[in-house]
């Protein structure tokens, strides 16, 4: 007993240490970055970078978390399912602060986009402006469980291309931030988005990211322009090997799980 109440003192300081660095104005932040070139970027490439999104102290505070066992529903170790090797969390309710401040901060500024996406694609489902909104649409079709994650690697590890789709509703776009800094703590590691386009080979395109910048990118497919008008390209993601050192991700996913 004494063993469990220790385990969940431990989880609680770290989850208040990722709140104390939390940077005040977070929000106000991420309102006021140049959404309308991060809307141009991830139409026309399918991803777009926000750099420094999160301070140094903020990535580590948040890396720490990993090894706070009460903090997260479940462990997946990726070699046991054939995902790729290295391992990753998801956390639970409540998230901590800073996930759950930066979940709901960014969704308004995204959802317009997804919506005109949709719309582009002729998809009939329209997503409302506030994510608690959309997360109760999730919940009242099963999808309880909540997708943040954070991801760990190793020297030769890596992540196959895959797409996060946890049940009916899903949310187009999601966001990955480094906690790491390449070079200093890890080497290789590049994220890995391809795009595979109809009656055409698959286009790849590898994203550089420093300690604390995030990317958007689409979490299925999107819209494209084509000379015959808009058609839908499938969007894949994934990690290259890491040669060296450890590496660790925030992934903020905006639907829930069933």
């Amino acid at each position: 007993m004494q063993l469990i109440q220790q385990d969940s003192t431990m989880a609680a300081t770290a989850a208040n240490k990722v709140s104390e660095v939390a940077t005040r104005g977070l929000a106000d932040g991420i309102d006021a970055l140049d959404w309308q070139r991060l809307s141009d970027e991830l139409g026309g490439h399918g991803h777009a970078i926000i750099p420094s999104l999160l301070q140094p102290k903020q990535c580590s505070a948040l890396a720490d978390l990993y090894a706070s066992k009460d903090l997260f529903r479940s462990r997946v170790v990726m070699s046991r399912h054939g995902f790729g090797r290295g391992e990753y969390q998801y956390f639970k309710y409540p998230l901590p602060e800073l996930v759950g401040s930066l979940r709901r901060a960014l969704y308004p500024h995204l959802a317009p986009i997804a919506n005109r996406w949709n719309e582009l694609l002729r998809i009939d489902v329209r997503y409302p402006s506030e994510h608690q909104e959309f997360i109760a649409r999730c919940h009242e079709a099963g999808q309880l469980r909540p997708t943040p994650l954070l991801l760990q690697y190793e020297a030769g590890d890596y992540n196959c291309l895959h797409q996060d789709l946890y049940g009916e509703h899903v949310f187009p776009l999601q966001v990955a931030v480094l906690l790491s800094q390449p070079g200093r703590d890890f080497s290789g590691g590049e994220l890995v988005l391809t795009e595979q386009r109809p009656r055409m080979q698959s286009r790849a395109e590898v994203v550089p990211l420093e300690q604390g910048d995030a990317v958007v990118f689409a979490v299925h497919h999107r819209p494209v322009q084509g000379t015959r008008g808009i058609y839908r390209v499938n969007m894949r993601h994934g990690v290259s090997r890491l040669r060296s050192g450890h590496r660790h991700t925030l992934g903020v996913i905006f639907h829930d799980a069933t």
